[in-house]
């Protein structure tokens, strides 16, 4: 018997998102030091990647939990008359907006501060530029997300980490080279 995608993530939705986060969002920081470094090797230790993995895990949970609430606190919104009725790509928007200027504001300070445990630094230079990725990259591919069908979300958003990832690894390499 051939379990689907969908039925597992029904099922089973905080451990898949778990495991999907934990597995693409550790491939992103990976790919982004491979960028960054012009080489493909492992840039980490392994127990560096299982602590890496562990906080993409950590993270999955709360990302989880704002997808469902920020898509209920936009529904009451329009439900009390606070925000018109917005169709598909409007309610998408309007969720990843909210979402992305409350919840993600916290979530780029979690994400620094677990990287500094693993890494043993307090490194919080241009932390900055993780809260305008808000803007110009969560927003617009999160409002794509919340299109989706609930069963496909946290995958794309695990996705969106891998790209995310590309993105930082080439800028940061073309910044220092």
């Amino acid at each position: 018997m051939i379990i689907s995608y969908v039925e597992i993530v029904k099922a089973y939705p905080i451990y898949s998102a778990m495991v999907q986060f934990a597995i693409l969002g550790t491939f992103g920081d990976i790919i982004s030091k491979w960028m960054q470094q012009g080489k493909v090797f492992i840039p980490y230790k392994a127990y560096i990647v299982i602590l890496k993995m562990i906080e993409w895990a950590i993270l999955a949970i709360t990302i989880k939990y704002a997808f469902i609430g920020y898509t209920g606190f936009v529904n009451q919104l329009i439900e009390y008359g606070f925000l018109p009725k917005l169709g598909l790509f409007g309610n998408a928007f309007a969720i990843s907006v909210f979402m992305n200027l409350q919840f993600g504001l916290f979530l780029v300070i979690f994400h620094r501060y677990l990287d500094n445990i693993i890494a043993k630094q307090n490194n919080w230079d241009n932390i900055d530029k993780g809260m305008l990725s808000l803007i110009w990259f969560w927003i617009p591919a999160h409002t794509i997300t919340f299109m989706l069908d609930k069963p496909y979300q946290i995958g794309l958003a695990a996705i969106w980490s891998v790209v995310l990832g590309v993105i930082l690894g080439y800028y940061n390499k073309t910044i220092k080279s």
